[in-house]
């Protein structure tokens, strides 16, 4: 995760380019405020899901019948619903940094195209985008919950996340 002196490099690479989309000045200060948003916002991600009882996987199957939970290289939330016939519902929340994708938006019937693995984009056939930036983390909800309960369980994670997330940004990104 990190390299000693802050963000491994893939994730630092990915900051740097999100430095203009964000609307900060180009040097070594707008860089630092990005990384330090993003260690908070990793370890609001890790103590939300191990409070849900969330699991932490490194690929997520397409026609995973579970929902689960997504953070992005940039710091945004992916809400993958549990499979509901052939489709689930989705959710991005990009969090209010950059300033060329929507801040949030949804899809009650939303496809993956591929599955989802760590280091790699999401992309979807239908859904709230069109493709991510690459995933950081995924957490899956536990198999033996009842469709509406992983809704309710991944619902509440997203909105304390979105809330922890945007406060992140008012403290750190000014």
């Amino acid at each position: 995760m990190t390299d000693g002196n802050g963000i491994e490099g893939k994730i630092r690479d990915h900051l740097k380019l999100l430095v203009k989309t964000a609307g900060l000045p180009g040097n070594e200060d707008s860089l630092k405020q990005l990384e330090n948003a993003w260690m908070e916002k990793m370890e609001a991600f890790d103590s939300e899901v191990e409070s849900r009882g969330m699991e932490v996987v490194d690929s997520f199957f397409a026609d995973d019948e579970r929902g689960a939970l997504l953070m992005t290289y940039s710091g945004s939330l992916i809400t993958l619903g549990p499979m509901v016939g052939a489709a689930r519902s989705a959710a991005y929340r990009s969090i209010g940094i950059r300033n060329d994708v929507p801040e949030s938006i949804d899809s009650d019937a939303a496809s993956l195209s591929g599955d989802v693995e760590v280091d790699s984009v999401v992309s979807f056939i239908d859904g709230p985008i069109e493709k991510s930036s690459p995933i950081f983390k995924i957490a899956v909800v536990s198999s033996d919950m009842a469709e509406e309960e992983q809704e309710e369980l991944l619902a509440e994670a997203t909105r304390i996340l979105t809330e922890s997330f945007v406060d992140v940004n008012k403290t750190i990104i000014q």
